[in-house]
């Protein structure tokens, strides 16, 4: 890119976010409202972190920082405003393997790679391909994510036993847990029919913690999963060698990083956008994205990408601007510096139990509604985009979604096309094709002629086709040998200028219409007119 193209990048980047929507007003009113929804998600934040430093192997202020680092940044810059960044059990699975082999030193590197790939996807615009994701494969998504998150919380219902090894809560203590935890959960329901003055996780985190501090009560606790008092991050390369041989080992990492990454934060870009009715900002998240990963892995963080869970926190309690995630990144950070103490007292039961609130709102109920009215095909992708994302992860989810998608479509437009046939008065047959000609349709294509059968002169109307690829244009390329063998004349009609040019041996066949269509073979075009020729 040149200057001028970076410029222009730049103001489209611009455009995009500002003129996105109108803000609401920052009247006290609203700005209590974003903070105070702020604090929710960074009390929320703290457990999360913690707990996906433990399974990248990595110290819990790891973690912390990088739930700092990357909201902070997000929140300032991202595609979307309402959205909330940090440390996520989705990547954390794929570090732990490189923690385990090389040393938390390598995963700053890698880290900081990671978002290099992010900002050239975001500058290079390949965050608009998450337009290719079928609407199946977002519902699958977000059921199997609130599903993740559900049995991430029942890990809080275990405790140490004999040797440290962890065992299931029985008798007392289980019940204890499960009265705050449905506690925290009537308190949120109910608050909104009662006040809006106080976002409802706020206040079911606030009475849980009150009855619990005050009344002693002997549940597990933040600060039983680990301290999180700290100092400020501090600016740190990563000590490893400079070579290729270090290359070699951290790029695959990075590449698989960064495509989880973006593909968690783009789809949570389009979830929270339906929840607060804005559009666009891909390729703007994938530069937030990539510099907040950057940056982390600068300042000792272990990277992160969009939080579903606490982003559905953010959007629920009111979190409409970008003051709510600046303040979470701030509180958050507040908490390690001087409220870790207070902080580690609030038991974990009121946080599973917004948690658990958050898994009864992302949950797509109606998909199980429609799963009867909807074609057999966008059921199993639903189901399987489910499945995978539980029992794997939400990148092979998606993809391999996505892969379904794409052939359950080029099946059933494989099996779309037909003609419809005439004979005009001087015995000319014309076949009008239906239905586009594709790889998967060109053998269709072919049975349709009988170049033996047919009369000496013979018109194939594509009015109602599409030609998609170069195997189109080579089953056209076959069909015209055919009927020149036989001595016939084949007439092609209604191609666009594309095929017209592309076409080799019968682009002499092509009669010039005025109402011949327009469009390019396998490129990605923008139609400027407003209308297509020819029915496309």
């Amino acid at each position: 890119m040149n200057k001028p193209q970076l410029a222009a990048f730049a103001a489209r980047l611009s455009n995009a976010d500002w003129k996105d929507n109108e803000l609401p007003s920052l009247t006290p009113g609203r700005i209590k409202t974003e903070i105070l929804s702020g604090l929710t998600v960074a009390l929320a934040l703290v457990p999360e972190a913690v707990a996906f430093s433990f399974v990248a192997g990595v110290h819990p202020l790891v973690g912390l920082y990088a739930a700092f680092i990357v909201g902070f940044i997000t929140a300032i810059m991202g595609g979307r405003r309402g959205m909330i960044s940090g440390a996520t059990g989705a990547l954390a699975v794929v570090m732990v393997a490189l923690v385990a082999s090389h040393g938390v030193e390598y995963l700053f590197a890698t880290v900081v790679l990671m978002g290099i790939l992010q900002v050239l996807a975001g500058i290079f615009r390949l965050g608009k391909f998450i337009r290719l994701v079928p609407h199946p494969v977002m519902l699958g998504f977000v059921n199997g994510l609130a599903i993740v998150i559900f049995l991430a919380q029942l890990s809080q219902f275990q405790i140490a036993g004999p040797g440290d090894v962890k065992v299931w809560m029985t008798g007392w203590p289980l019940a204890t847990m499960l009265g705050l935890v449905v506690l925290t959960m009537f308190i949120i329901w109910v608050m909104p029919k009662i006040t809006s003055i106080i976002p409802a996780p706020l206040a079911g985190i606030a009475v849980v913690a009150a009855l619990v501090i005050g009344f002693g009560i002997d549940v597990p606790r933040v600060g039983d999963l680990a301290s999180i008092k700290g100092g400020l991050p501090l600016f740190h390369l990563p000590s490893i060698p400079m070579n290729f041989e270090t290359l070699s080992i951290i790029f695959p990492y990075a590449i698989i990083l960064a495509a989880i990454g973006l593909i968690e934060s783009l789809l949570t870009l389009n979830l929270v956008g339906e929840i607060t009715g804005r559009r666009g900002g891909a390729s703007q998240e994938c530069i937030a994205q990539g510099l907040a990963n950057s940056v982390t892995g600068f300042f000792g963080g272990m990277g992160g990408c969009a939080m579903i869970g606490q982003s559905m926190i953010n959007v629920k309690s009111g979190g409409r601007t970008r003051l709510s995630g600046i303040s979470a990144a701030l509180f958050l950070l507040a908490f390690i510096l001087v409220a870790s103490s207070l902080i580690e007292q609030i038991p974990l039961a009121a946080l599973v139990g917004v948690m658990f609130m958050v898994v009864i709102g992302t949950f797509a109920w109606r998909s199980l509604v429609i799963l009867r009215r909807i074609p057999l095909t966008d059921a199993l992708v639903m189901g399987l985009v489910t499945v995978v994302t539980v029992m794997s992860d939400l990148a092979i989810a998606v993809v391999v979604g996505v892969i379904v998608s794409a052939l359950a479509y080029a099946w059933n437009n494989a099996t779309r096309i037909h003609a419809s046939t005439q004979e005009t008065t001087d015995g000319t047959k014309i076949y009008q094709i239906e239905g586009p000609l594709f790889f998967g349709s060109i053998d269709g294509f072919s049975e349709i002629f009988n170049p033996a059968d047919d009369p000496d002169t013979v018109v194939v109307d594509f009015m109602n086709s599409r030609i998609v690829d170069q195997s189109a244009l080579q089953a056209i390329e076959a069909l015209a040998s055919k009927y020149e063998d036989l001595g016939k004349t084949l007439q092609l009609r209604h191609l666009s200028r594309d095929c017209h040019n592309l076409l080799k041996r019968a682009g002499q066949l092509v009669e010039d219409s005025a109402d011949d269509p327009y469009y390019g073979i396998a490129v990605d075009y923008r139609v400027k007119t407003g209308s297509l020729g020819g029915g496309h």
